[in-house]
């Protein structure tokens, strides 16, 4: 089931692309533009190409993890992705999958076209037993409560759905310096970011009611600009412990 809001909606610039370019001068005529003109013009198109390649970047590597988190759970069609951020990922994998994906966030609005709602760090907006599938993709280290963002995904998870995360890990010198760097770009907006080992997930996951079904290493090259060590980590809930309590 997917919403109309997953739709491409018209710009809200009001761009065209019918727009008709200037007409440049004939015969290979030299453009009459000042030196300084031509200047700040070389370096107007530089930026918009940074900017260009950037976008390009974080929306090709959003789609490389849709790909990866749809072959995880292809039957999923009720998918809630905690910590949204852009949005790409939630795009690009209600395309793939043909799934209503909910995003959620405590801040911004996403770029892409989503089906978002404000959240406000520890009750997800949405009811009991709502979805198939719960997704925190590099997102889990923001929590300042991961035990309480843990029983709220058992809320609202029905029976036999999964949680994916990614989570980067502080394995090396070098990665705790760059979680630290990561901490200091954030902590302003989220609170102190909690990294955490490999270890240590696992037993904050198996604490809180879950069984780790896949889990596996990622490359330090994902992203060229934080080449740190990730995980992924595939849970579904224990039925276990779901008795005891």
């Amino acid at each position: 089931m997917m919403e109309s809001s997953l739709l491409t909606p018209p710009s809200p610039s009001g761009y065209s692309p019918f727009v008709t370019e200037p007409s440049l001068p004939r015969d290979g005529a030299a453009l009459d533009v000042p030196d300084a003109e031509r200047g700040g013009s070389i370096c107007a198109g530089l930026l918009r190409r940074l900017r260009r390649e950037r976008r390009r970047r974080k929306v090709g590597r959003a789609y490389d993890m849709a790909l990866e988190i749809a072959r995880v759970i292809p039957n999923a069609y009720e998918i809630l992705d905690v910590g949204c951020g852009n949005g790409f990922i939630a795009h690009h994998l209600a395309g793939l999958l043909g799934s209503y994906i909910l995003g959620i966030d405590v801040h911004g609005q996403p770029e892409a076209p989503v089906n978002f709602r404000r959240y406000d760090g520890r009750h997800f907006p949405a009811g009991d037993h709502s979805f198939e599938a719960v997704l925190f993709c590099y997102v889990l280290h923001h929590a300042q409560e991961v035990d309480s963002i843990l029983s709220e995904v058992k809320r609202v998870l029905r029976d036999e759905a999964l949680v994916v995360i990614y989570e980067d890990i502080p394995a090396t010198w070098w990665d705790r310096i760059l979680c630290s760097i990561h901490n200091r770009q954030w902590r302003g907006r989220t609170g102190e970011c909690t990294f955490r080992s490999e270890a240590e997930w696992r037993e904050t996951f198996q604490a809180t009611g879950f069984e780790i079904v896949q889990q596996r290493s990622l490359s330090r090259c994902r992203n060229l600009a934080h080449p740190v060590k990730r995980n992924f980590f595939l849970l579904r809930l224990n039925p276990n412990a779901a008795k005891l309590n």
